[in-house]
């Protein structure tokens, strides 16, 4: 009793996914086709109750965290989300952690003292795609907000008590924007400093806004070499307090973890030694 396709951080793995929403109440970025195929709407209770009696007979295990999809379950009035995770929490006892996506619009039309409800009523854990801190490319995508905003509503986050995780997506901005969206991106992670920031590589699906500006000439994609450039310049202009960072997803052409400022030497020096190889052969493709 999933309305598919699915999706959930790479972290939430072992998590227990209890779909509250279907698809994004934004779902206007044009590198995104995630929820292209269906109209955003909130489930009802009768229909969550349904849900959660079928995921409590066919889970085999007590979940220790649970993941509420689809894409921003945050974009719920406040009563109505509380309403929710003490539901949930009553169904699953055992959950230590309830997490879900959160959309930087969203952030900033939830009063500060709103936040701190949610926070208190039990959700933990929020994920916010920044993408980009280049305001030409958050324009370009149509992530709906600019760099301040990002800013604004990943401390917002903070400041209410959320654990807060952040993403950027590596070649986004392509050639015409490499430098921005590498040295923007850096200030932005930076003025925000998640708990958690990733770092992934930008695939093109076949059926986005951008594969179109792709085929037209419009966009350049980062060849290999540029994308462990990007990287580098990134990482390098970054400054944040124990930050765990993770570049370990299949898109990422070299895997990376540490913390972040302190293993920041290294991980850059391993990129540098892939990038100076002179036989870096990564694996994948760009357009799906």
């Amino acid at each position: 009793m999933y309305s598919m396709p699915l999706f959930r951080p790479p972290s939430e793995a072992g998590s227990l996914i209890v779909q509250v929403t279907e698809g994004c109440s934004h779902n206007k970025c044009r590198f995104c086709y995630a929820y292209k195929c269906k109209q955003f709407r909130v489930k009802s209770q009768k229909e969550i109750e349904e849900h959660v009696k079928w995921l409590k007979s066919y889970y085999y295990r007590e979940p220790e965290k649970i993941f509420l999809a689809d894409g921003n379950a945050l974009c719920l009035k406040t009563e109505r989300l509380i309403e929710l995770l003490n539901y949930i929490k009553s169904e699953f006892p055992t959950a230590r952690r309830i997490s879900s996506y959160s959309g930087p619009l969203d952030l900033l039309n939830k009063s500060d003292e709103d936040l701190k409800l949610i926070r208190e009523a039990g959700l933990e854990l929020l994920y916010m795609g920044v993408e980009s801190g280049s305001d030409k490319v958050l324009s370009m995508v149509q992530r709906g907000v600019n760099q301040q905003q990002m800013i604004d509503a990943g401390r917002k986050a903070i400041k209410a008590g959320f654990k807060f995780s952040c993403m950027i997506i590596s070649g986004l901005g392509g050639t015409e924007y490499m430098e921005e969206h590498a040295l923007e991106s850096a200030k932005v992670i930076s003025a925000i400093n998640p708990h958690y920031f990733s770092l992934l590589r930008l695939i093109v699906e076949e059926e986005s806004e951008l594969a179109e500006d792709i085929r037209q000439g419009k966009l350049h994609l980062l060849t290999p070499l540029q994308v462990l450039d990007e990287n580098i310049m990134m990482l390098e202009n970054m400054e944040l307090e124990d930050c765990i960072f993770r570049a370990n997803h299949v898109s990422n052409y070299v895997s990376q973890a540490g913390t972040l400022n302190r293993d920041k030497d290294m991980l850059v020096a391993r990129l540098k030694k892939f990038r100076d190889s002179g036989n870096f052969r990564p694996m994948g493709r760009d357009i799906l």
